[in-house]
């Protein structure tokens, strides 16, 4: 009788067990992982204009809340040259990675072009349904101490979106570090513009010769002109070639249209003269004389101005 009653007894139990665990099932996890992640740049390496690619050494954060497991991340936009693991616990990953990466370059304002440095993270199989990446702003940024010759360090953002792959109907979770540079004006005025400008206003000097010495103005435009063509190739070669006008070929049209009317002004002076007519050529002379000093230079002003 004893042995029945701890059978009946025991089998009440696993009964009552096994309703509760019928009743009340176990919490299953609804939604993506959430993936923290901060970036912090510690080195920018030289950007390269004619590729847009570039070198970034810097701490990789990525944190859950709950044990998950981020490390199959990879850099869309270039590959990892080293990657350090400093930290690996169930729900926290920490890394100091170099990386060899590459941005689209945009110089329809060269040299005054402005460029985004971008890393882009993205996991290699687990799409939005299984990992969510959230930017995490307090932990990124950029190290105050980065030299990055050549170039102004403007500002700096940590976004996160959906990368579709409609050839697979698929949605990935996607994190962008951006790093926003823009050339120093004041040196890409000296080195492109200026020398420009001084050969010009060396050209505009002609005018207040005298007209009968009209061949030796037509040398100075033809100097100019060479003196330009030269120039404009030399800044050409700094860039890669591209589809559409720099903001530098521009200017050195407009500059050509300046050395082609003063081609034409002392081709017209010449003719005048060769027929005699002296006082209409020295009305010419007179009313130009000074007034290039002045249309020129607003000539260009309003090019800066409205381009």
């Amino acid at each position: 009788m004893k042995k029945a009653a701890l059978l009946l007894i025991l089998f009440l139990t696993i009964s009552f067990t096994l309703a509760e665990v019928e009743v009340n099932p176990p919490e299953a996890n609804e939604g993506p992982s959430q993936v923290t992640v901060g970036l912090f740049i510690l080195n920018l390496g030289k950007f390269d204009v004619a590729t847009g690619s570039y070198t970034a050494d810097f701490y990789l954060s990525l944190t859950c809340e709950e044990e998950c497991d981020p490390t199959g991340f990879e850099f869309l936009n270039g590959r990892a040259a080293s990657v350090d693991r400093i930290i690996d616990e169930p729900n926290e990953k920490f890394y100091r990675i170099q990386a060899n990466l590459a941005s689209q370059v945009d110089l329809r304002k060269f040299p005054f072009d402005r460029q985004r440095m971008q890393i882009i993270l993205e996991d290699k199989k687990m799409t939005t349904d299984e990992l969510v990446y959230v930017a995490d702003i307090e932990t990124s940024g950029i190290d105050e101490n980065i030299a990055f010759t050549g170039w102004n360090l403007d500002r700096w953002n940590a976004t996160v979106v959906e990368h579709d792959y409609p050839i697979y109907d698929e949605t990935y979770s996607q994190y962008v570090f951006a790093v926003d540079i823009s050339r120093i004006a004041f040196n890409s005025f000296m080195k492109t513009f200026l020398p420009v400008f001084f050969i010009v206003l060396i050209m505009l000097f002609s005018f207040v010769m005298d007209p009968d010495k009209i061949t030796t103005r037509i040398a100075m435009a033809g100097s100019a002109l060479i003196g330009a063509v030269m120039f404009h190739i030399s800044i050409s070669n700094q860039i890669p070639p591209v589809g559409y006008l720099t903001f530098a070929d521009k200017f050195m049209i407009l500059t050509y249209f300046v050395i082609l009317l003063t081609f034409i002004m002392n081709i017209i002076l010449l003719e005048y003269a060769e027929r005699k007519k002296q006082e209409l050529v020295h009305k010419i002379h007179t009313r130009t004389e000074y007034a290039v000093f002045i249309i020129v230079p607003l000539l260009y002003l309003l090019f800066f101005l409205l381009l």
